[in-house]
């Protein structure tokens, strides 16, 4: 039996990785016998590799055998025996491959580590009450963060490895005893079947698992928060982890998500109820108001109030711009306002949106160029937008469309518009379930935790929607007599 050269493994693999900058290796040596181990010094922990490996190594006092190392001397969690052929890919993944003179066998050993966040609360979903733990972009911490949550043996996770540069780890997260066997071999099969050269982010693959990734409605949720996604496995829905990413997706998606917030679980459920109105009129506002404005303003100016009418005529007077150039030069402005807010430094980014948008609106009325009630209607719609923010990207692109509708067609283009977007969301369906639902088709038992919500007891059974296998979810016992 041929044993290896350590040596000229050594070399082997340094030139295979490239003889990157933070490629390493450690020889040891006693007697005529000798263990190389090859490593990223940059993706292992560095202080384990000396204590837990080498150290026990150099004191073991006896001849050196590969059933002794992996068993007496390795003091690590994780040891295996892998194929020569799959070397560096473990080297790859943060492990220490180790090489002898006197055995064929090659060991691998997990020392994996590199800086991660702590789990902090996520800027997008702030709480008043409840959990403030966020997801991060390590994939253990986030698995831990569920686990933690669901200490239950239902509880499956299947570990995926997608991208062919990349080579990224995803877990995909769901309840065995509630989940629907079609939806998870569905979910599965599409993650099996993602060809892409790497995945910088979970929304790398959300494409690939919309099933139609040409509409402009998203149809995967996502979340930062492990309470959220939690809840979402409890219901029957798949979690889909993905590392490096912070963002963990879920399957199915249905748009009432969007008016759902975490706060709405921590406190009064009449509140919750009202506050979930309120969020469904600022969406109206937000798509609506800056078309229908408009379509009142060119054709239909005769059913405004007199006061009003009068005061849009004052103001309106001498300006250089037709109502329709007028309403889209107005957004136009506070979406680039929008824009430059992002990508300036904090400190710097409120000042200018607001600074900004006080200046020029202020000046541009001053000067003739817009009209107090245009900026109005535009402000007002781009505020009701957050709202709901998971929705920002797809409104912002509604808003558009019903200005032109308003502008080119009045209240009938307006109309039109709005019974054709619905009847389109109606047609949407998601990993078999509506994306109207629960109203259209109606779900009663699901409408306890639509826009009016019930007390945690009454919600006593699984969203339907989602054809989960199990159908009760609180059992409130009553005392016997």
């Amino acid at each position: 039996m041929s044993y290896f050269n350590v040596k000229e493994q050594v070399e082997k693999y340094k030139k295979l990785l490239n003889d990157s900058v933070d490629f390493s290796s450690r020889t040891y040596r006693k007697e005529n016998q000798e263990v190389s181990l090859i490593f990223l010094k940059s993706i292992i922990d560095q202080e384990l590799l000396s204590n837990a490996v080498f150290l026990p190594l150099q004191t073991y006092e006896g001849t050196l055998d590969i059933d002794i190392m992996q068993n007496k001397i390795l003091k690590c969690a994780e040891v295996k025996e892998i194929e020569e052929e799959k070397v560096i890919d473990e080297i790859l993944n943060g492990r220490v491959i180790i090489f002898t003179n006197f055995s064929s066998k090659i060991i691998a050993i997990d020392l994996f580590k590199f800086p991660t966040r702590v789990p902090t609360e996520p800027p997008t979903s702030p709480v008043i009450q409840g959990p403030r733990e966020g997801f991060v972009e390590d994939i253990q911490t986030n698995i831990t963060l569920i686990r933690r949550r669901l200490k239950t043996d239902n509880l499956v996770i299947k570990s995926l490895e997608i991208g062919t540069e990349s080579k990224n780890k995803v877990a995909m997260c769901y309840l065995k005893d509630v989940a629907n066997d079609d939806l998870v071999d569905k979910v599965y099969k599409k993650l099996k079947s993602i060809v892409i050269n790497g995945v910088v982010d979970s929304y790398y693959i959300l494409s690939f698992l919309e099933e139609r990734p040409d509409s402009l409605f998203k149809q995967v949720g996502g979340a930062e928060k492990p309470d959220i996604v939690v809840s979402k496995i409890l219901e029957g829905k798949v979690a889909i982890i993905v590392d490096n990413s912070p963002i963990v997706l879920t399957i199915p998606f249905i748009i009432i998500e969007d008016l759902q917030n975490s706060n709405d679980y921590y406190t009064n459920h009449h509140y919750s109820s009202l506050i979930r109105i309120m969020r469904l009129i600022g969406l109206l506002i937000a798509i609506l108001a800056p078309g229908s404005y408009l379509a009142l303003q060119i054709y239909h100016y005769n059913i405004l109030p007199l006061n009003f009418l009068i005061t849009i005529a004052d103001t309106t007077l001498g300006l250089p711009f037709t109502p329709f150039l007028e309403i889209l030069f107005i957004f136009l402005l506070f979406q680039i306002l929008y824009e430059v807010s992002l990508r300036l430094p904090s400190y710097l980014g409120l000042a200018t949106s607001v600074v900004g948008a006080l200046i020029l609106g202020d000046t541009g009325i001053k000067a003739g160029l817009i009209s107090p009630p245009g900026v109005i209607i535009v402000a007002l719609s781009k505020i009701a937008l957050y709202t709901i923010p998971e929705q920002a990207s797809q409104i912002t692109v509604l808003q558009v469309v019903f200005i032109i509708l308003g502008g080119a067609l009045g209240v009938m283009g307006v109309t039109a518009g709005l019974i054709y977007l619905v009847n389109y969301l109606n047609k949407i369906d998601s990993y078999g379930t509506p994306y109207l639902a629960p109203y259209s088709p109606r779900i009663p038992a699901d409408l306890k935790d639509a826009i009016i919500t019930s007390a945690p007891t009454q919600m006593d059974e699984l969203p339907k929607s989602f054809s989960p296998k199990k159908s009760k979810k609180v059992e409130v016992k009553q005392d016997e007599e």
